[in-house]
């Protein structure tokens, strides 16, 4: 449990990102967010990575709202190196980052999280040679496209829960384990519509924004 907190030991509170610390953990200056500098790969925003503990990571900025305008300053902001595959600062080829389109769900704006994940599985995969946008590590970016198309995605896999998305297929079968069958069904999905305007549950009203 220790060893899942050590983020706070690098998140800066005076810049709010994750940051690099020297070997007498004095930070490393200077910082600017958009530069590669403690990051593999990728700057400050795309590796805002606390997939296990984002209730955490939005106490850090002190509120909701907060988080939201981060994460919209993170989708909207452009740079003069913008990497293929990209929106705003968000790099959906750098894996570390691809969990960060669901973190509306947290913060009561799930309707930007279907908006973005439509968008991405439109406009980021394809069947041309080139179809995938970055290196398909482990799979993972497929993984990706496979279950945000279904309409879910896990944000932390350790964990059981899973954040709703926009689905793209009218209806999706899974056949579990279990032997039971577990269906997706989105009427009226279109191109135009994309937004969840209501759910249900196993018949019932379901008014969040996760599966379990």
């Amino acid at each position: 449990n220790q060893r899942a907190h050590n983020w706070e030991n690098v998140f800066d509170p005076s810049v709010g990102f994750l940051r690099g610390r020297n070997f007498d953990r004095s930070w490393l200056a200077p910082f600017d967010p958009l530069v590669n500098s403690a990051y593999s790969e990728g700057n400050a925003y795309q590796y805002m990575y606390v997939p296990h503990d984002v209730a955490g990571l939005i106490a850090k900025f002190g509120s909701d709202q907060a988080f939201a305008n981060w994460l919209d300053t993170l989708f909207t902001l452009k740079s003069t190196r913008g990497e293929r595959g990209s929106i705003g600062q968000y790099w959906h080829g750098n894996e570390p980052g691809q969990q960060l389109p669901y973190l509306y769900d947290y913060v009561g704006e799930a309707w930007k999280t279907q908006k973005l994940v439509n968008r991405i599985l439109n406009e980021l995969y394809s069947t041309e040679p080139d179809g995938i946008a970055g290196n398909d590590d482990c799979g993972q970016i497929s993984a990706w496209y496979i279950l945000s198309s279904m309409g879910f995605y896990p944000v932390a896999p350790g964990q059981t829960i899973y954040e709703i998305g926009s689905p793209l297929f009218s209806r999706a079968t899974i056949h579990l384990e279990n032997g039971k069958t577990f269906v997706i069904k989105a009427n009226n999905v279109s191109k135009e519509n994309i937004y969840i305007q209501s759910a249900k549950l196993n018949g019932n009203d379901y008014k969040k924004s996760y599966l379990r």
